[in-house]
């Protein structure tokens, strides 16, 4: 059966460098041998629905974890592969409850490096590990909760979306570094929640 990394290496959308490991054993040997790499890079994998042999993304980010890595923005590459960007994770950075437990497995599985584990420390130290807490707990912020009441239709749709639908606006609303971009945000979040509702 075709390997994923037999397959011509698809060009880079940014110029970076792009790898095709043959194996998850692969990729955790790369990232073993690049400790102190700062620079991210793209990852070709195969979709699980494909018929090639080779690593799928929960093997990839499970490593990634692993070594205090993180996978951001992802591109199709055709039918039966996909490119997925992975970066070495930046201090502050939120982290969602399915990494928490899949580190926790991990963890007690003794696959986690010693950088990866260093990651986690520093984000327990700093707050930044239980930050989204609340989020993951579906917790509608305050400001949130004020635009929404504001706005029946939007109210009301936000009430119908699943889990994890509200979960990516919290996550979005969350994320925002400064407080203008936090309400441009909530505002875009009505907007979408109900385009033909004015906003107050």
């Amino acid at each position: 059966m075709t390997r994923t990394a037999d397959l011509d290496e698809p060009a880079s959308p940014n110029g970076k460098e792009v790898l095709v490991p043959r194996s998850r054993a692969t990729w955790r040997t790369w990232l073993t041998s690049n400790p102190d790499r700062q620079e991210g890079l793209w990852i070709v994998y195969r979709k699980k629905s494909s018929n090639l042999e080779g690593p799928v993304y929960t093997d990839l980010v499970e490593e990634a974890l692993c070594f205090g890595w993180i996978d951001s923005q992802s591109r199709r590459v055709d039918d039966d592969r996909v490119m997925q960007w992975f970066s070495p994770r930046r201090r502050g950075g939120l982290w969602s409850a399915l990494n928490k437990q899949r580190i926790e497995e991990l963890t007690g599985a003794g696959l986690m490096a010693e950088r990866g584990q260093t990651t986690i420390d520093e984000a327990k130290a700093d707050g930044s590990w239980s930050q989204t807490d609340e989020v993951d707990a579906l917790v509608v912020p305050a400001d949130l909760q004020t635009a929404l009441d504001a706005a029946p239709k939007a109210r009301a749709a936000y009430a119908t979306l699943a889990d994890s639908a509200k979960r990516q606006y919290l996550y979005w609303i969350h994320s925002a570094k400064r407080p203008t971009t936090r309400s441009k945000r909530i505002e875009e979040t009505i907007r979408r929640l109900a385009p033909d509702e004015p906003l107050s």
